[in-house]
Order: C-alpha cells, then sequence, then structure tokens
C-alpha cells in the first residue's frame, strides 16, 4: 500500500564483488566530467553537479525519464535477461546452467519468460484468452453476482489500489502489530489517481478525453462498433469519477490513523449491504473472517450507492473494461500498443514501447521475482558486498543515536523512546534470509496469459494465507533485483535489496567522501523515516502509539511544517507547485539522511588527512555526490504525472533543497547570506 513502505528511488552500495558482478566498476562515484563547473554552486548546486551529465544523456525513447538509477536499472535488467534466456533453454540446456538455484526454480523462470517472449504464439491467440472472462460477465443475472464474480475473476482483486472495484489484501494490524489482519481498501479506477477525474486545469481535462478514447479503442479491440464503444467509455468514465468521490487523497493517506477502522463482517454489510460480502469471502478463502480493517469506510458508503444506482448492463460495461485492462499486456499486439498508447505516452511521454526483452524481463521479477532473486544473488552480489552496505548503515545509525542525544528541542522522556526505537531496527541487506516457496505455483510454457493469472493468483492467496497469523518479520516487500531501498514503519526494519547495491553508485577504489555522499545519504534516508512524519506515529514494536510528549510532537511539527512550506514554494513545471504536504515523508528523509552520512563520513574518516582531489575538497566531493545521485532528464508529461501521485520530490530540489539547508554545505562551497542555496531561515529536524 502506498503509505505502508516509505519507498526510496535511490542507490545504495557494493564493494568488493566478483568480476562477474560489477556494473562499470571503473566508473567513478563521483563524475566530475557529469558537473558543469561555470554554475556557481550556491547558486544553483544540481545544475552545478548535473549539468555536464544532463547534456549527455538525453532520454531514451523508451524511457519517460532518466537517471543515474534508470541506468542502473537498465544494466540489472540486461543481467537479468541473460539468466532468464540461459534458464528458458532446452531442458537439456538448462540442465548445465551453473549456479546455486534447483532446477525447479530454473524451470519456472526459464518458461515462464520463454512463454512471454514467444511473439507468434501471443499473436496467434489474439483476444481468445480474455474471452471466457467476457462471457462470464455477459452472463452476470444480477448485481447479487457480483461478489462472486470478483472473488473468482481471471486476474485477483487488486492488493495495490488498482484492479476492479476495490482492493483486498492482507497487512500488520496497526494496534498489535504481531498479527496479520485482512484489509479492505479503495481502488477501482483506470487513471492513476482520484485527483485525476476532479482536477479543472485544461491539461487535466485533455487527459480524461485521452482516457475517454483509450477505453473506447479498447471496446472497439474487442469487436464493439465505435459508436457503442463510445458509449461504453462514458459509462465507465461516469461510474470510475463516481467512485472516486469516494476515495481519500494521497495527503490524507499520509495519516495512518485515518486508515484504521476494524470492523466486523456483519458491519461491513451494514456499511454495503449490496455487495455479498460473506459470499466474497467464502470464494476467497475466508469463510469464516471475523473481522478486518476498512481503510476507507466513506469508499464503500459511496460503492454501495453506486451499485444500487447504475444499471446491471452498466456494471456488465465497467467490469468488461477492467477485465480488458487488466490482461492487455498479455494480448496480441493491437492490445499491448493501444494501452502503452495511454498509459505510455499521453501520461508519461514516452516515445518508443519498450522492446518486449524488457517487458517480458520485468514480467518475471514482478511474478517470481524470489525465484529470479536466487539466480541474480548468486551470479552478482558478494558477501563482501553486504557487509560493506552494513558497516554504512551501522555507521549511520550511531550518527542518528548521537543526533537523538544532543537535541535540544526534544525532551529527555521521548528521547528514551525514540532511541528504544532506533536500537530496535532490523537492518536487511540484500536478499531475504529465507527464500519463497514456489512449488505451488504452476507455470506452462507456451501459456503467456495463463502464466500470468496463475502468477497474480498465487501472490494474492500467499497474502491472504497471512491473515489470523503472526507476522514474519523476515519478509521482504521488494524483490532482490530491484534498484531502490524501503522502510517499513510497522515492521521496524530497512531493507536494501541487492539490485541497488551495485557499482557505481559506490566503488571501494573512490574516496570515502563521494561513497559517503552518496551511499551514506542513502542508508541515512531510509533510517529518518522512521522519524518522518508518518514513520514517527508507529513505536519501536510497529504499533501505531504516540510515544512523545505533547509538547515534543509540537516541536517536530512546527519544524516539519517549516520543510512543508520550503518544499511547497518549488516549481515543477509550468505553475504546478510541489505539494509539500505529499512529499514531506521524504523531503525529512533526504535532509535528515543526508546529515546523519555527513557526520558518519566525518566520524569514520576522523584523524585521517584528506587531500583535494580533481579540483575539489573533500567536504565539496561528499556534497557533489550527493548531488550527482539525482542526476536525471525527465519528459514534462512525467513531471506532471508525479506531481500528483509521487510523494517524492523532483530530483533538481532533492538536491538543492537539502544544500539550501545545511550550514556544512555553505562552508564547504563558501556561500554567502543572500545566494539561492543559502535559506534564511534553514529547516532542521533530525
Amino acid at each position: 500500500m502506498t503509505w505502508k513502505l516509505s519507498v526510496l528511488l535511490l542507490a545504495a552500495l557494493s564493494a568488493a564483488v566478483p568480476a562477474t558482478a560489477q556494473h562499470s566498476s571503473s566508473e567513478p562515484v563521483l563524475d566530475v566530467s557529469a558537473m558543469d563547473r561555470t554554475i556557481d554552486p550556491c547558486v544553483d548546486f544540481y545544475a552545478y553537479s548535473c549539468g555536464g551529465w544532463m547534456k549527455k544523456n538525453p532520454i531514451p525513447p523508451d524511457q519517460a525519464n532518466w537517471g543515474t538509477y534508470g541506468k542502473l536499472e537498465d544494466d540489472n535488467r540486461a543481467q537479468l535477461r541473460t539468466i532468464l534466456e540461459e534458464a528458458g533453454k532446452a531442458n537439456g540446456a538448462r540442465n548445465k546452467v551453473k549456479d546455486d538455484v534447483t532446477h525447479g526454480v530454473t524451470q519456472k523462470i526459464g518458461d515462464y519468460y520463454a512463454s512471454c517472449m514467444d511473439e507468434a504464439a501471443i499473436e496467434k491467440f489474439g483476444v481468445k484468452p480474455l474471452l471466457p472472462e467476457l462471457e462470464r460477465i455477459a452472463g452476470l443475472k444480477s448485481k447479487q453476482d457480483f461478489a462472486e464474480y470478483v472473488a473468482t475473476a481471471q486476474f485477483p482483486p487488486s492488493l495495490d489500489g488498482g484492479g476492479t472495484l476495490f482492493t483486498f489484501r492482507s497487512n500488520q494490524d496497526f494496534k498489535d502489530s504481531t498479527q496479520v489482519i485482512a484489509e479492505a481498501d479503495q481502488g477501482g479506477l483506470g487513471l492513476p489517481d482520484r485527483d485525476y477525474y476532479f482536477k479543472d486545469d485544461a491539461k487535466s481535462e485533455e487527459l480524461r478525453k485521452a482516457y475517454l478514447s483509450h477505453v473506447a479503442k479498447m471496446f472497439e479491440l474487442l469487436g464493439d462498433k465505435p459508436a457503442d464503444a463510445a458509449t461504453e467509455a462514458a459509462t465507465v468514465m461516469r461510474i470510475e469519477t463516481a467512485l472516486a468521490k469516494g476515495q481519500m487523497t494521497r495527503v490524507e493517506r499520509r495519516d495512518p490513523p485515518k486508515l484504521y477502522h476494524k470492523m466486523s463482517v456483519e458491519e461491513l454489510q451494514k456499511l454495503a449491504p449490496s455487495f455479498g460480502w460473506n459470499m466474497y469471502f467464502t470464494k476467497t478463502g475466508l469463510p469464516s473472517l471475523g473481522s478486518l480493517n476498512i481503510v476507507t469506510p466513506e469508499y464503500f458508503r459511496v460503492m454501495e450507492e453506486e451499485i444500487e444506482k447504475e444499471s446491471l448492463a452498466d456494471w456488465k460495461t465497467y467490469l468488461r473494461w477492467h477485465a480488458t485492462h487488466n490482461a492487455a499486456n498479455d494480448l496480441s499486439s493491437a492490445f499491448v500498443k493501444e494501452d502503452f498508447s495511454f498509459y505510455g505516452k499521453i501520461l508519461r511521454g514516452r516515445e518508443e514501447l519498450p522492446p518486449r526483452w524488457k517487458r517480458c524481463t520485468n514480467d518475471a521479477d514482478n511474478d517470481l521475482g524470489e525465484a529470479l532473486g536466487q539466480a541474480y544473488v548468486a551470479k552478482y552480489f558478494s558477501p563482501e558486498a553486504k557487509q560493506a552496505a552494513l558497516k554504512i548503515v551501522t555507521e549511520v545509525e550511531a550518527a542518528m543515536q548521537s543526533e537523538i542525544q544532543a537535541l535540544p528541542w526534544m525532551g529527555g522522556a521521548t528521547k528514551e523512546q525514540a532511541l528504544t526505537k532506533l536500537h530496535t531496527i532490523a537492518n536487511k541487506i540484500g536478499y531475504p534470509d529465507t527464500w519463497r516457496d514456489y512449488s505451488a505455483l504452476e507455470i506452462v510454457r507456451g501459456d503467456e496469459v495463463g502464466n500470468s493469472e496463475r502468477a497474480s493468483w498465487f501472490e494474492f492467496r500467499r497474502w491472504l494465507a497471512k491473515i489470523g497469523k503472526p507476522v514474519d518479520r523476515k519478509e521482504w516487500g521488494m524483490t532482490p533485483p530491484t534498484v531502490n531501498a524501503y522502510y517499513d514503519p510497522q515492521k521496524n526494519d530497512i531493507n536494501f535489496p541487492a539490485g541497488v547495491l551495485q557499482p557505481p553508485l559506490f566503488s571501494a577504489l573512490s574516496d570515502a567522501a563521494p561513497n559517503y555522499g552518496d551511499t551514506g545519504a542513502t542508508m541515512g534516508h531510509e533510517l529518518t523515516h522512521a522519524f518522518d512524519d508518518e514513520g514517527s506515529q508507529f513505536d519501536a514494536q510497529g504499533n501505531l502509539r504516540n510515544w512523545w510528549t505533547e509538547a515534543d510532537r509540537k516541536e517536530f511539527e512546527q519544524r516539519a511544517q517549516c520543510v512543508v512550506e520550503q518544499y511547497s514554494g518549488y516549481t515543477i513545471i509550468d505553475d504546478i507547485k510541489i505539494n509539500g504536504k505529499l512529499t514531506n515523508g521524504e523531503d525529512l528523509a533526504d535532509l535528515g539522511g543526508t546529515l546523519l552520512a555527513y557526520l558518519a563520513w566525518k566520524e569514520d574518516t576522523k584523524g585521517q588527512k584528506l587531500e583535494p582531489l580533481d579540483g575539489l575538497t573533500p567536504e565539496q566531493r561528499f556534497f557533489v555526490a550527493y548531488g550527482q545521485s539525482w542526476c536525471t532528464n525527465e519528459r514534462d508529461e512525467n513531471k506532471r504525472l508525479r506531481a500528483t501521485v509521487d510523494p517524492h520530490s523532483p530530483e533538481k530540489y532533492r538536491a538543492n533543497g537539502v544544500a539550501a539547508n545545511m550550514t556544512e554545505f555553505r562552508a564547504a562551497f563558501h556561500c554567502k547570506p543572500g545566494q539561492p542555496m543559502v535559506r534564511e531561515n534553514a529547516c532542521w529536524v533530525w
């Protein structure tokens, strides 16, 4: 769920990795050729750090943006492709694959990938794999049939906020973090966010027209006449707009207490009586479910109104659309291209559909991530890299301990609770201790849609199987090849997948300053999430509990508001400003994390004589490496999308926003009061 994992699209490190694991290992962490030294760093630190990089790195046609981490993702994707292609060979050749992965796992990832890459077979099937689903929808006799249909559809109910009608999953109980409970949440939209249905600016109206056109074209691909398809698209838009009115905004969802409403099944049935909840839970394997968390009760009240209001025929139109939308990328090229024309081109500005191998590799990572991850870490992630990452995390945590102890605005009682939470955080590096068991998942070579369908149901049932059981604190929320990291406030752990612990984001050949400016800031960022506007509401055990004194909480909120106001003043594109309330958690983590990394670096190199390199002092090298971690070119369409849905600020302001608040930055570059990178009223929390 979007609020739960405080996710950072940011890099970490790898060191002492074997030769087969290198990602351009000679590429330096700090690249002086990527700088633009004609720019005054005290005027625009981001342009100073990244101006050269941005000129040399145009956005590839299949990308919506292109940055340091996008390039690493592409590197990782190419490595995964090699693994998948080797695994996809005939049985005799497959048995010769030399890795630590069992034959069964290798068979699954190989057959999955080979099926996805078999374009000739997929084209031959066309829309046929979807026809049984469409026939089921056509055969619904009444609205009472909705519950059974949604519970047994071709693709399962969404786990992540999209999907058909609503979201259903499991989650840790906010008030008892040792247990897993069922959870129902808003969903059912085809546009990326509820705000897309209501904004009245010209660009938003244009996007809604494009969405209507896209939905109509998909209906036409099913064989509907253009006039009928246009009417059907209008029906979909009307129902989705009504459902969107019941949804919480992304800013509202940043307040965890607003997301916890534990109810009995009987209470849920009273809230939305037109939907057969008992039937739904029985068909999803939960016939004895006693209670669950209804994240957004207002959404289900609105859903009830719409079920009553709209005709059965119009609801069938809505269900046909979502069935087609869910399956589109597994169908023939006509569906894939039309899906890309809206979600890739119009929404994100991509010029070309990514090549099929990239799409199939992504799908394999999504559906069989820990199976594929076993092969990935065996080949590209060493024990030395894991230890190097853990060393920096430990140093950053020591810096956080010192900062908490010295905070002048926090009282002793709250400090004691904060330190308890800090010392309880679990550091998870690289990959899980125990690999996920995929033996129950059937992968059939040549059955692209079936493999995708079965993988989706496998994951859905895996989540539901947790309900009523103790929390597995060793479980990961990202696959090992992922180029990302996250903090989980309920498990109280920070997680760094092997995919992000790769060169050139860290290099044992580099001096320490850039390593800490890039990698250390990553570690500090994730650690600071434990104490940001959301994470600070959970205690050391992951329970939603106020562990602050009233006075200290007020002090924290005032300091956090300073950051909200700072970032809300930055322009993303045209007249669109950053939504500082939406990005507050990530902005706080950037600011706190960079300071912690700086302090950890200073402690690590204490007593050493650090010399300038490349015309930069060690302190300047620390900050330039941090700035270069955000070097990115981005399409305008993607900027507009991110302004609505992304809790991260644009990369330019992740660099400049932090630098402008840090006295250490001012000292490093001799910035003077009044210059843009010197905030008169600097924000400071941790």
